[in-house]
């Protein structure tokens, strides 16, 4: 399904949420990324995007490197990788976006949004339609 024009009606979901950092691994416009959601969600519903906190880095690339010696992603790219970007020489990549960003994304919104750091693993961006 296409995350940008998902093709359901506007107002359907209670709740809508993208986590493990699914807003920066689908490669779309991130700002219409959340304006789909916003659409899609009731008025009063709950939107939750989620990223992962700076201090969880080394264990997020510790399990990329695993599935890469699994064979489940290409070779992680180590010169091109840190600083929250992860980078494999088949052409994947991720970016791990900050509080700031995730503010920064948000603010195009207009809505009511919390964003907070959870067991300082997770950074979660609730937004209230």
């Amino acid at each position: 399904m296409n995350a940008i024009e998902p093709g359901f009606r506007s107002g359907l979901f209670d709740l809508v949420y993208c986590i493990r950092n699914g807003v920066s691994a689908f490669h779309v416009c991130r700002r219409k990324l959340l304006e789909s959601a916003v659409n899609i969600t009731k008025r009063g519903g709950l939107i939750l995007f989620s990223s992962y906190a700076e201090e969880f880095w080394e264990h997020r690339l510790e399990w990329f490197r695993i599935q890469a010696s699994n064979g489940l992603i290409g070779e992680i790219d180590e010169s091109s990788t840190g600083n929250g970007v992860i980078v494999c020489r088949d052409g994947f990549h991720t970016i791990t976006l900050s509080m700031q960003d995730l503010s920064e994304l948000s603010k195009c919104l207009g809505r009511k949004t919390v964003i907070k750091t959870v067991a300082e693993s997770r950074i979660f961006c609730e937004i209230t339609v």
